[in-house]
C-alpha cells in the first residue's frame, strides 16, 4: 500500500509516505504558501515524485475538532470537505485526525534516545498516558493501554480549557489578559505566541517597556541570562505543569506524562530545573497521587506523522495494529 500522511499545524504541513507500517520522504511546507491542502499535497508528491493516481490512502492530522464533511483548520487559513478533496484528489475516502489523537499515537513509535526525563517516577500498569503539546497552539490527548494489546487515543480540546490561577501575581496577569482577551484560555499562554502574549502583558503589569518582539527572542533572551525575560519564561513553565497537573487529575494519567510540541525542547535544561515539577503536582490533598508519575519531554522529529500512519494502520487492521 501506498499512502500518504500529513501533520497539518497552524505554521507548517509536514507529510510523508507510509510504507511498510514506516514513514518516508518526510517534506516540510510551509501552509502559507497554498491555497488548500490539495495543492500543498500535489507540490508534495511533485518534489518527491509521486503521482497522485498512485495514492491508495491519505491521512490527514489536524489542528481542532473533526467531525462531518466539511473542516476548517483552527490556526491557518486552509479549509477542506472530505468529498470534494476525494474528488480533487481521486481518492475513495481522507481518513482525518485530531493533531493530537496522531501525536499521541505518535508515542508508541518513539524509539531510544527520543525522550527526556523530567520528573522520575513508575509507569502505572495498565493507566492513561497525557500527551501535552505548546507548540502554534496547545494540545492535549490521552492515550489508553487496550486489555488486548495496542493504544487507543481519545481526542480533546484540552488547550482551550480556562487558565488556572495559583498564586497573586497570577491573578494580576489573568486580569490584564481577561481585559484584553475576554474568556482567557491555556492556549492564550502556553503556545508560542502566547510567550510572547505573556511577556507584553508582564511588561504592562510591572510598567516595563516591551524590547523583545518575538516568541523567539523571548527564548533566547531567557536562555542568555536576561533576569526578567527568565522571570517570564518561568512563569510559562509554570503555568504549563498547573495545566497538566490538571488533566492528570481529571484523566487518571498514572501511566506518565509526554510533553511534545515544538516549544519546550528548545529549552529542556531550563525547563527542568524550573517550577514546572512543583506546579505540576501542587494540588493540595492530593499532590501525593503525582509521586510516581513521570514526565518526559519528547524530542522525536515527527511524533504527529508516525501517529497519523498508525491511526490508518488501525483502520484497516484494527486497534491493537501499529502500535
Amino acid at each position: 500500500m501506498t499512502a500518504l500522511v500529513g501533520d497539518i499545524g497552524g505554521t507548517n504541513a509536514r507529510f510523508a509516505l507510509w510504507r511498510n507500517q514506516k514513514i518516508e520522504s518526510v517534506r516540510v511546507l510551509p501552509t502559507v504558501d497554498y491555497p488548500r491542502p490539495e495543492d500543498a499535497i500535489r507540490a508534495y508528491l511533485q518534489g518527491t515524485g509521486q503521482s497522485v493516481d498512485a495514492l491508495q490512502a491519505v491521512c490527514l492530522a489536524c489542528a481542532g475538532p473533526v467531525s462531518g464533511d466539511e473542516f476548517a483548520f483552527t490556526n491557518n487559513h486552509w479549509r477542506l470537505s472530505r468529498k470534494a478533496f476525494c474528488e480533487d484528489l481521486g481518492l475513495s475516502d481522507l481518513l482525518l485526525v485530531n493533531d493530537f489523537t496522531a501525536m499521541a499515537l505518535g508515542m508508541t513509535r518513539l524509539r531510544e534516545g527520543e525522550l527526556i526525563e523530567v520528573c522520575p517516577g513508575r509507569s502505572e500498569l495498565g493507566a492513561a498516558r497525557l500527551v501535552i503539546g505548546p507548540g502554534t497552539g496547545l494540545g492535549v490527548a490521552t492515550l489508553l493501554p487496550l486489555p488486548g494489546g495496542g493504544w487507543r487515543a481519545l481526542p480533546g480540546e484540552g488547550g482551550h480549557v480556562c487558565l488556572p490561577i495559583g498564586t497573586s501575581r497570577e491573578a494580576a496577569l489573568w486580569a490584564r489578559l481577561h481585559d484584553k482577551l475576554g474568556h482567557v484560555n491555556a492556549e492564550a499562554i502556553l503556545s508560542g505566541g502566547g510567550l510572547l502574549e505573556l511577556y507584553r502583558t508582564s511588561c504592562v503589569l510591572d510598567g516595563k517597556q516591551p524590547s523583545l518582539a518575538t516568541p523567539a527572542e523571548v527564548t533566547a533572551a531567557a536562555l542568555t541570562g536576561d533576569a526578567y525575560a527568565s522571570s517570564v519564561l518561568e512563569q510559562f513553565c509554570v503555568w504549563l505543569g498547573r495545566i497538566a497537573g490538571d488533566n492528570v487529575l481529571t484523566t487518571g494519567s498514572r501511566g506518565g506524562v509526554y510533553i511534545a510540541g515544538g516549544i519546550v525542547p528548545r529549552f529542556v535544561e531550563f525547563f527542568i530545573r524550573s517550577g514546572f515539577s512543583q506546579s505540576f503536582r501542587d494540588k493540595g490533598c492530593m499532590s501525593r497521587y503525582f509521586d510516581e508519575i513521570p514526565v518526559w519531554v519528547v524530542t522525536a522529529d515527527y511524533p504527529g506523522l508516525e501517529g497519523a500512519g498508525v491511526a490508518l494502520q488501525q483502520l484497516l487492521e484494527g486497534p491493537s495494529s501499529g502500535g
